[in-house]
């Protein structure tokens, strides 16, 4: 990848992941308290829908921006050269560059991740209040809760995400004879997008009861919550489809 395509992927992937974190963040408050085990109500129902957004606008630039090279610069080396280069594979290098970057940028996206989504299912409590809390409680330690469940539930979600949103743009393009403009991309994201989400709702949904294990049992003792945390995803699994559709839903 040529420099000035590894600034570009930077910038853009950043800024693009900014503004859809921020301008979507109600909704994540929303989805955040329908997936708490505490209860959409108990966790600040529509109550500070804002709660965590510090955390969201630290991280967002970094975590995008660090997905987009990744997938960039991979994507662009399986293609230069030998069989991963041929045209019907392209969805295998799609996946796989797609894959990597989430790797990557969930070393980033944890930390903020934690902090903003018990900030969110504790809207009394500040972000600043909700970091130091959790660095004293749990150490550096407790800024990856998550980190393996993070990562199970967004490579499935870019291996149908990214080749899906390749291939619409491809077919569009073709149909139509010319580059797609701008907002035929974004359509083609966002059904892709949306696709994707449905299919991973109920690994998004252990992903958040992991991470707010810690907040939500915070009236518990130290081993309290070490076996609660040890139980939590089974706990989940438990309550069966119903539950884990619940932000595939509307309210």
């Amino acid at each position: 990848m040529e420099r000035r395509q590894f600034v570009a992927s930077l910038v853009a992937g950043g800024c693009a992941g900014m503004c859809v974190d921020l301008t979507l963040f109600p909704l994540d408050t929303i989805k955040t308290r329908l997936q708490s085990q505490q209860g959409f109500y108990k966790a600040g129902g529509f109550r500070g829908i804002y709660a965590g957004v510090p955390s969201a606008a630290v991280g967002s630039f970094p975590n995008a921006a660090a997905f987009f090279v990744t997938y960039d610069c991979t994507k662009s080396l399986l293609s230069a050269g030998g069989a991963l280069a041929a045209p019907h594979v392209a969805p295998v290098t799609h996946m796989l560059a797609a894959s990597l970057g989430e790797i990557v940028a969930c070393l980033i996206r944890v930390p903020t991740e934690v902090i903003k989504q018990r900030t969110q299912a504790s809207p009394s409590s500040t972000t600043y209040h909700i970091l130091l809390a959790t660095l004293r409680e749990e150490g550096v330690r407790g800024l990856y809760r998550g980190y393996g469940s993070t990562v199970v539930r967004e490579i499935p979600f870019s291996l149908v995400q990214f080749p899906l949103w390749e291939y619409l743009k491809a077919l569009w393009s073709s149909r139509q004879g010319h580059t797609l403009y701008s907002w035929q991309a974004a359509v083609c994201g966002a059904f892709a997008g949306a696709v994707a989400a449905f299919v991973t709702t109920p690994l998004d949904v252990a992903k958040t009861r992991i991470m707010l294990a810690k907040s939500v049992c915070g009236q518990h003792t130290q081993g309290d919550l070490h076996q609660r945390g040890r139980v939590h995803l089974p706990g989940s699994l438990r309550e069966g489809p119903p539950h884990f559709a619940v932000a595939a839903r509307p309210l």
